[in-house]
């Protein structure tokens, strides 16, 4: 088995390789609008291992875009083997180290299922940094709710309100594990023009004009049948404690009904227990579980 860096000749077949096993581990970025336009380069370092008849057998390729590198970390879009074997995985790390100078950790997502992965992870000194659960709501009735007065909720405009949305997501997160990278304008006025994109499903919560909160209805799939995704759901710290967010979630799950949508999914960190217990109160349930690894990169330098 030899290890090369993925060179343009080969991309279809490490395309063709991430759909065959996607369902394995985290898919999060390996959508085929996240393959589409997929090439190896200093924002995606990508290696192949290659068996003695020229085939992948494992491969490694993180996310180390602008806005990772702003909050120093790399974020795993894959690293699989077909033979479970630590040393594969570990020839393939080793030469993804060569690709984060400047960054402080890389992060990989892994089914709490796959507990063989889980395995090779904490072998190859991964260490546990959170777990993160996928909830989904059934085709429930959506409980109606009242917005106290001088609040409004208003569809995201796009050209316009990317700022808003910024000042909102940014302020609620600012110390969410995980999610503490500020988002830029920039980086608002591309989810318009993704492919899970739903006209209307960005919404923004206002108190007198003052933007106050946000929360993001998506085109997603799951087990091969169409569901829409809620999140993010934000609510600036000044407003938090007021139900907002049980607002902001019931205003997202009826656009859902009323975009012929049956089921809703959402994650949420298992540190953010008020969260999860919102979502459970209002008819999701707990369907699986992911655990974040990290790899110190700060430990390597010492």
């Amino acid at each position: 088995m030899r290890i090369e860096a993925l060179k343009h000749d080969r991309i279809q077949d490490f395309v063709k390789y991430c759909k065959k096993h996607k369902m394995e581990i985290d898919d999060s970025f390996l959508y085929d609008e996240d393959l589409r336009d997929f090439k190896p380069d200093e924002e995606n370092p990508t290696y192949i291992a290659i068996d003695e008849n020229n085939e992948i057998k494992a491969v490694a390729s993180f996310i180390a875009d602008e806005y990772n590198r702003r909050g120093k970390k790399g974020r795993f879009r894959i690293f699989h083997s077909e033979i479970q074997n630590v040393e594969y995985y570990d020839m393939l790390l080793k030469a993804l180290l060569k690709h984060t100078e400047g960054l402080d950790k890389l992060n990989i997502f892994v089914p709490l299922v796959n507990t063989e992965l889980m395995k090779i992870m904490e072998t190859l000194n991964f260490e546990i940094e959170r777990y993160i659960y996928l909830l989904i709501r059934d085709d429930l009735e959506v409980p109606d709710y009242d917005l106290p007065e001088g609040l409004e909720i208003k569809a995201f405009r796009p050209g316009k309100d990317e700022e808003a949305w910024c000042e909102v997501r940014n302020s609620a997160f600012a110390n969410l594990q995980g999610n503490e990278t500020p988002v830029t304008p920039e980086q608002v006025a591309k989810l318009v023009h993704a492919d899970d994109y739903i006209e209307g499903g960005l919404m923004i919560l206002y108190h007198n004009e003052k933007p106050v909160g946000v929360v993001k209805g998506s085109k997603d799939e799951y087990e091969d049948m169409p569901i829409m995704n809620i999140g993010p759901i934000a609510v600036i710290p000044k407003y938090q404690g007021r139900g907002l967010g049980r607002i902001l979630l019931r205003a997202s799950m009826k656009f859902a009904k009323d975009n012929k949508y049956d089921r809703t999914i959402l994650c949420v960190n298992a540190e953010n227990e008020k969260a999860k217990a919102l979502y459970i109160q209002e008819g999701f349930r707990q369907v699986e579980g992911v655990v974040c690894y990290k790899y110190n990169l700060t430990r390597e330098r010492n």
